[in-house]
């Protein structure tokens, strides 16, 4: 069994999925923190002073297609979150991150992702 597709596309990643073009470098995004595991960038569409998306570089649709081995992967993504708000400027104020699963969570993108919001009191509740 081959290790990409015939398109040479990592098997963990998604050909047409908007966040695994931005992962791979085929889609221009304003990048603020990456590494072997994880991307973090700009979102397009702000709804706060600082808001960011956390994504893992492997394809996973939502949190409930997530299998336990992806448990160390999930919590690099906190913890890029939380380098990403220090980097940011907005760690000691606050800073909220929300994870929406599936279409009644809110989700759009199907690639899973956290949203890291900052920069200003966040109220509650959330929606």
């Amino acid at each position: 069994m081959s290790d990409t597709t015939p398109n040479d596309t990592p098997p963990d990643s998604h050909a047409d999925c908007i966040f695994c073009k931005i992962a791979r470098g085929e889609m221009n995004a304003d990048i603020v923190l990456e590494n072997d595991d994880v991307v973090v960038f700009r979102d397009i569409n702000p709804q706060a002073p600082t808001h960011l998306l956390v994504i893992p570089r492997k394809h996973i649709p939502s949190l409930e297609d997530a299998a336990d081995e992806d448990g160390e992967l999930l919590g690099k993504v906190y913890l890029a979150a939380r380098d990403a708000a220090r980097k940011e400027g907005i760690a000691h104020e606050g800073y909220r991150t929300v994870l929406n699963t599936g279409a009644n969570g809110g989700q759009v993108v199907f690639h899973l992702h956290v949203h890291l919001l900052g920069g200003r009191a966040m109220g509650w509740p959330p929606g």
